[in-house]
């Protein structure tokens, strides 16, 4: 492969990150197999877990603060009985405590998993990418220098118990959760063993989905390199934000990074739902105009042709779009538009 350097390729794909690597090692293969410096990820997974991760290659990259901030859904087993340092199955056991016979019975277990439904305060694993004070965590944990982390308000909107098994003799709870960004799947694992009187972890961790974007539609490393570009995405319908077709002047204004009055400007919205039903009779693309009024702030995704130009934000004061985020070259929007 030919030294990296900056390639003019501009889009996003997904990746079903594998076990042992973490984020970045995804992204430095990338690298290699595009040959492109400019590439990065979104939404960290840790090394141990497998599962979607958006990759953004080029311009593409300054797409980062627009695909972060999305709910996830996991697939992950609690190990009751152990505790680890990492809260997961890759640190070292700090202690070992009996499990209570509520542990063994499946059907407490699965009111117990229904129960965390809703919205709490989580304090983060102590090995955590969080910054305080300009320094990571787990940077810090690793040095023996434990950083007092602060609970956070997060959200679970589902949770069920999806299996469960005795591993020697310790019951292991396999969960289905769709929680908000910044939920810490170890830090449910963590509080689930001290709700039930003991201590546990996580053994595996998957995630199925970043936002819009389901494991299915992701693609493995060595797919990826035997069709680097067989499986781009469309990056309007992953920020799951409004849009404008912007053509004659109006893309020009665009171009330019003007200002777009708001008045009689077509804003439309993309319907998975409908997408996702109607996929197989191919009657529709999903694209509806939008219901309701810009609020002051909104970001809206400017679409010009087959490719993402610009990313504007609702100016109230002015009623107008004003640019946030623009692209020369535009984004691809992948093969299924």
């Amino acid at each position: 492969m030919a030294k990296r350097s900056s390639t003019g390729y501009s889009f996003v794909v997904g990746i079903d990150k594998p076990a042992g690597m973490s984020s970045h090692d995804v992204v430095n293969r990338c690298r290699r197999i595009y040959g492109e410096r400019r590439i990065g990820h979104t939404g960290t997974l840790d090394p141990a877990a497998t599962g979607a991760l958006i990759i953004c290659v080029g311009p593409a990259t300054r797409l980062d603060r627009f695909l972060t901030a999305h709910d996830k859904t996991y697939e992950f087993s609690v190990v009751f009985g152990t505790a680890t340092d990492t809260d997961d199955a890759e640190g070292q056991v700090t202690k070992t405590l009996s499990v209570p016979s509520q542990a063994y019975d499946e059907l407490h277990a699965r009111e117990v998993v229904a129960g965390l439904v809703g919205k709490h305060k989580q304090l983060p694993p102590v090995y955590s990418a969080i910054k305080v004070n300009g320094k990571k965590a787990y940077e810090e944990a690793r040095r023996g220098n434990i950083i007092e982390l602060q609970p956070r308000d997060i959200e679970i909107y589902e949770a069920q118990l999806i299996g469960f098994e005795l591993c020697g003799d310790v019951p292991v709870w396999q969960v289905r959760a769709s929680v908000s960004a910044g939920t810490y799947i170890r830090s449910i694992a963590r509080d689930l063993g001290s709700s039930m009187g003991t201590c546990a972890h996580v053994g595996y961790l998957r995630r199925t989905c970043t936002g819009l974007l389901d494991v299915e539609s992701c693609v493995s490393l060595e797919a990826l390199e035997r069709d680097p570009f067989g499986s781009l995405l469309d990056p309007v319908k992953l920020m799951e934000r409004r849009f404008v077709f912007a053509r004659g002047s109006l893309q020009r204004d665009v171009e330019c990074g003007r200002p777009l009055p708001v008045a009689d400007l077509p804003l439309f919205a993309y319907d998975t739902k409908v997408r996702q039903q109607m996929a197989l009779c191919g009657c529709t693309s999903g694209v509806h105009p939008a219901d309701g009024p810009l609020f002051d702030g909104e970001e809206v995704c400017i679409v010009v042709g087959d490719t993402l130009k610009a990313m504007y934000s609702y100016d109230a004061a002015s009623d107008s779009l004003k640019s946030c985020c623009g692209f020369a070259v535009g984004v691809k929007r992948g093969s299924d538009i």
